[in-house]
């Protein structure tokens, strides 16, 4: 967890830098800003998740399992049978989404594992070795602390909450729902009448969702590996002749560990909370009010 960056711009700009993406616009007057760093961890990080789950399909035995095999095992009952308990439509898509969201999500959340300063130091160092200044190597390795990350999984989400909802209900059935509830009315002019507010309704709770999905997985994300920067910066610049770097270090160590080993049950927790109100907002779109 030690800072290794020199201190030349002090403490803000250690923290300005390692907060800043690796970025590439696209287009003409930067009609897009693309986080490259963001796109490369999800993108290896998925791969990640495919391969070794695809390997482990391929090589599972009926017999005594592997160490390997049975931790997938363990984790695929442990959400089928989530799915099971929660999700009352009939899909089958709803179990292998859920398992991919909680994986991947944990994945790109154990991402802020790794030393703060481990992978934009190896990046700046080839970034020099290419000629370019390494005060300019951005790198952030942490995807879901990216709100683009997140907001990008809840849009997701969003959608497929629509498509289980006319799936199960049928466009008409859908559509009827979202003029008559939450407010139910008997009469045909108490519906016309109660129609605009069943209307506003619908609208904030979907609305909603996206937001509380992403920003409390991006918030959380993003306090922890801050945190882990303001950690990083006990040592930074410290001198070898100074009393107070071996006193720092002993606190940084202390507080990187304890903060490290209760970040764990984070991590796991927000990629379990994503994965359970998805599996929950599925099942309330196929179910009938």
């Amino acid at each position: 967890m030690a800072a290794t960056e020199p201190a030349t711009g002090g403490s803000t700009e250690y923290i300005n830098h390692h907060l800043h993406h690796l970025q590439v616009s696209v287009g003409d007057g930067a009609f897009m800003t693309l986080n490259v760093d963001t796109l490369f961890f999800t993108f290896v990080l998925g791969l990640l998740f495919v391969v070794s789950f695809i390997l482990c399909a391929r090589r599972a035995t009926a017999g005594v399992p592997g160490k390997f095999q049975a931790f997938v095992e363990i984790i695929v009952g442990f959400v089928d049978g989530l799915v099971r308990e929660t999700f009352h439509g009939r899909s089958k898509l709803i179990a292998p989404l859920s398992l991919t969201i909680f994986v991947l999500v944990f994945l790109m959340n154990f991402m802020d594992m790794v030393p703060v300063d481990l992978l934009p130091w190896a990046w700046a160092q080839g970034y020099e070795l290419a000629g370019h200044d390494p005060a300019h190597a951005y790198l952030r390795a942490v995807p879901t602390a990216d709100l683009n990350t997140t907001f990008g999984m809840s849009i997701g989400v969003f959608l497929l909450i629509q498509v289980f909802g006319i799936s199960h209900k049928g466009l008409g059935g859908f559509t009827k729902e979202i003029f008559t509830a939450p407010f139910h009315a008997e009469s045909t002019p108490m519906k016309i009448l109660l129609a605009p507010a069943n209307l506003l309704l619908r609208v904030i709770e979907e609305g909603v969702r996206p937001l509380s999905l992403s920003l409390r997985l991006f918030g959380n994300m993003y306090a922890g590996e801050l945190i882990f920067i303001l950690i990083a910066l006990m040592t930074l610049g410290a001198s070898l002749a100074d009393v107070s770097t071996y006193v720092m270090g002993v606190a940084q160590f202390v507080s990187g560990f304890a903060w490290t080993a209760f970040h764990v049950l984070i991590i796991t927790l927000q990629a379990f909370i994503f994965m359970m109100l998805t599996i929950v907002y599925l099942s309330m779109a196929a179910e009938s009010h």
